[in-house]
């Protein structure tokens, strides 16, 4: 079944005309990512061309999609904007608030009871507003899209950082926050900032134990964590058609963790294969009709160099399997030489888990090349050292493989199939372990690896790689083994090693489900009543954040010294506290206690500047606002990587938090600022960072002439009486500045839709 057919084709019958009069502009030929943003601005065809990495620019993206974490506060807000119905098509998926825990159908029940009045509540809101309802235990959100929403030379935005899984399906899709879902749901233009463009060439072809992971893994190490921030990588190239569609999407996928905007590749005949294998046969005869125009011109691929502002080159015959980490994902380590490190580095070898599955690795490709490991394990007489879990993507996917059987592959080595949804990959885990402290290694085929993010345990080493390295070592329970060319002692003593992985792209028989969990909307949603309950401590209807005061913000306390790396995860943590997603202020009680203090090297232990107490950053920031006094949070590189979660900006600013200065931010988070009415600034000189002391009261001057490019001042007042006065940058244009003297981009679209009645 092909949702929303007559969107797709409307988009492809403007696609030439778009482009045609893009290409009149820009004045040369253009690449697929060009293609596709000059298509979908707001205002139409375009009339003048666009500055990679200055330029700001209105988008209409064709769909919205939210997970169920994001889309409570994203639907709250909505409520709030005064709309009858979306604008655009629109889903939510109910996948990150299953812990995992004894199994699917346990965890699932679980789920089901615990988490009853959230999805009653989301239910309700996207039968109300015409929005389409995944329900429990249907798939984890970008699986679930790219089997049913995603499509050649589209444009999506997602509530979740993970929303460029989708370009594995030729599609620009980019993870927001709710705010900017809400803009597009509401009919409003979206901005983003026009992006830079990475090529990256694939030559070549995978074999052996490489897989499609390792690749965006390689490009991870050699990118970094922000190396993509501003860009979308382009792949291209003869290795990139060789790819498999779902194995697109894993790179995509991943590509959050280098900080791109997104990642695509062009349409060929592997999506082709994919979308009829997926029912949706239309669309490919729909893409087939523009294929021209669903790929970079030819120009583009006989000199890349001319097009991109940044060239990698791969060769996939060459590419080893990779490992990634521990504590983060850019931490690349060939298969070669990760027995060496491990060695060195002192991490713990013996390995306690294996996970396989989540969004970025749970295609029937990636199940049938895992399981073609794990049915060695029985065959070859080897005992499993490890435990091992499996999560599957989505229900077509678990569906399937269980009628394949592949599941029962995985049960017969003892591992345990999870519930179709994030759990472990996000810290949804309620792990066996008897000391929740202690330093041990675990490894997954999941996207991110920061401390604490999947068990909780600060000294869990967690590494990364693909589902069939993942299920090698689990078998073996030892990281310094090595499936390439080490041989393991089996039951009878005997010496074995792993033949290579064998995987399957598409089923033979076809994908099957029974349910796969999609309920549609009311016709009219008038008469759906939306009830929040007031005492409930999960879900709290939202009240405007002020508005600016107009004059400079003087005197705010000194709440936190960030120091290295703060993540989304550091700011607002996910695990127990996702069942606060809803309810803005008791989410508010984790944040920032994950950050590390400068002063004192602890986590969530702050001075309180009133009482000389230390304390938690919430209540310190709490005590602050009860006093009307503002306060300012000072980070270091790269602040608000990660997770595209806005409660990590929409807490600082219900706890009274003015602004955020550090030296420089992830995208999405520094955009969730800018909408929640907060200053995002950075330092002029990274150097000031070191100017800043624990007792200091900071004032921010220039506000009244808030102008975009203009820098503001701000002056840091010490308790010894002297003070540090330097200059600090923004990136706000002209309505981030509206937004920010209305409260909030809430506020301003409330403000219009009042004005518009």
């Amino acid at each position: 079944m092909a949702f929303d057919l007559e969107m797709i084709k409307a988009v492809y019958a403007r696609f030439e005309e778009r482009i045609e009069a893009a290409k009149k502009v820009v004045g040369r030929p253009l690449t697929l990512t060009e293609k596709i943003l000059y298509s979908h601005l707001f205002d139409g065809k375009a009339s003048q061309p666009y500055e990679r990495g200055k330029s700001y620019v209105d988008f209409a993206p064709d769909r919205v999609a939210m997970q169920d974490a994001t889309a409570q506060m994203a639907l709250l807000q909505f409520m709030s904007a005064g709309k009858k119905k979306v604008a655009v098509p629109s889903t939510v998926h109910c996948d990150h608030l299953i812990q995992a825990e004894i199994g699917a159908k346990k965890d699932l029940e679980t789920a089901n009871k615990v988490n009853k009045e959230v999805y009653d509540f989301l239910a309700s809101v996207s039968n109300k507003y015409g929005i389409g309802f995944w329900k429990p235990g249907a798939g984890i959100i970008h699986q679930v899209v790219i089997e049913n929403y995603a499509f050649p030379g589209g444009m999506m935005i997602g509530t979740d950082s993970h929303t460029p899984n989708a370009g594995g399906l030729g599609m620009i899709a980019i993870g927001v926050g709710g705010a900017d879902a809400v803009d597009v749901m509401a009919g409003m233009p979206w901005e983003l900032k026009f992006p830079k463009l990475i090529g990256v060439k694939l030559t070549g072809k995978l074999n052996g134990w490489t897989s499609a992971k390792d690749v965006i893994l390689k490009v991870a190490g050699i990118l970094t964590v922000s190396g993509g921030t501003g860009a979308i990588l382009e792949y291209f190239g003869e290795g990139a058609e060789s790819l498999s569609c779902t194995g697109k999407g894993t790179i995509c996928n991943m590509g959050a963790e280098i900080g791109a905007t997104t990642s695509l590749f062009a349409y060929d005949q592997k999506m082709k294969a994919y979308l009829e294998a997926t029912g949706r046969k239309d669309i490919a005869s729909e893409a087939d009709k523009v294929a021209k125009h669903l790929r970079s011109d030819e120009e583009v691929y006989q000199n890349p160099s001319k097009f991109f502002d940044q060239l990698i080159e791969i060769n996939l015959s060459e590419l080893e399997p990779h490992v990634n980490g521990p504590f983060t994902p850019d931490l690349a380590w060939p298969i070669s030489k990760f027995a060496e490190a491990v060695k060195e580095k002192g991490w713990p070898a013996k390995l306690e888990v294996g996970l396989i599955g989540s969004c970025t690795n749970s295609s029937y490709e990636d199940i049938t090349r895992a399981a073609s490991i794990a049915k060695q394990a029985v065959t070859k007489k080897l005992k499993t050292k490890s435990e091992y879990t499996v999560t599957p993507g989505s229900e077509l996917v678990r569906f399937t493989t269980e009628r394949d059987g592949l599941l029962k592959v995985f049960e017969d080595i003892g591992g345990v199939v999870l519930a179709n949804a994030c759990g472990p990959c996000i810290g949804q885990w309620a792990r066996h372990t008897n000391d929740p402290n202690k330093k041990n290694s675990i490894i997954t085929s999941f996207n991110r690896n920061f401390a604490k993010r999947n068990d909780g345990n600060p000294n869990t080493h967690a590494f990364v790689a693909s589902p069939e390295i993942v299920t090698a070592f689990a078998i073996a329970g030892d990281l310094t083994f090595n499936p390439i060319k080490d041989k393991l002692k089996n039951e009878n003593g005997e010496d074995v090693m792993l033949d290579e992985p064998q995987g399957i792209e598409l089923p033979i028989k076809g994908f099957a489900v029974e349910d796969a969990g999609y309920i549609a909307p009311a016709i009219d949603g008038d008469k759906v009543q939306v009830i929040v309950d007031p005492k409930s401590d999960r879900l709290q209807l939202l009240e405007p954040f002020p508005a600016w005061e107009g004059t400079d913000l003087k005197g705010l306390k000194l709440l936190i010294k960030a120091k290295g790396k703060c993540t989304t995860d550091h700011i607002s943590m996910a695990g127990p506290w996702l069942k606060y997603r809803g309810h803005l202020d008791n989410i508010s009680n984790n944040m920032l206690i994950g950050a590390v203090n400068f002063y004192n090297e602890a986590t969530n232990k702050v001075k309180n500047q009133l009482t000389g107490a230390f304390g938690e950053v919430p209540a310190t920031a709490r005590a602050y606002k009860a006093k009307g006094i503002g306060s300012i949070v000072i980070g270091d590189n790269n602040y608000g990587e990660g997770s595209s979660r806005e409660h990590a900006a929409m807490e600082p600013r219900f706890l009274g938090v003015r602004a955020i200065l550090v030296k420089s931010f992830a995208r999405i988070h520094e955009t969730n600022l800018k909408k929640q009415g907060m200053l995002a600034l950075t330092f002029v000189n990274p150097a000031d960072y070191d100017k800043v002391r624990e007792d200091d009261s900071v004032d921010i001057l220039g506000l009244q002439s808030f102008t975009p490019g203009v820098p503001l001042t701000v002056v840091l007042n010490h308790s010894d009486g002297s003070k540090d006065e330097f200059k600090v940058n923004h990136t706000y244009n002209e309505p981030q500045i509206e937004w920010f003297k209305a409260g909030s981009a809430l506020n301003l679209i409330g403000l219009k839709e009042k004005s518009s009645k």
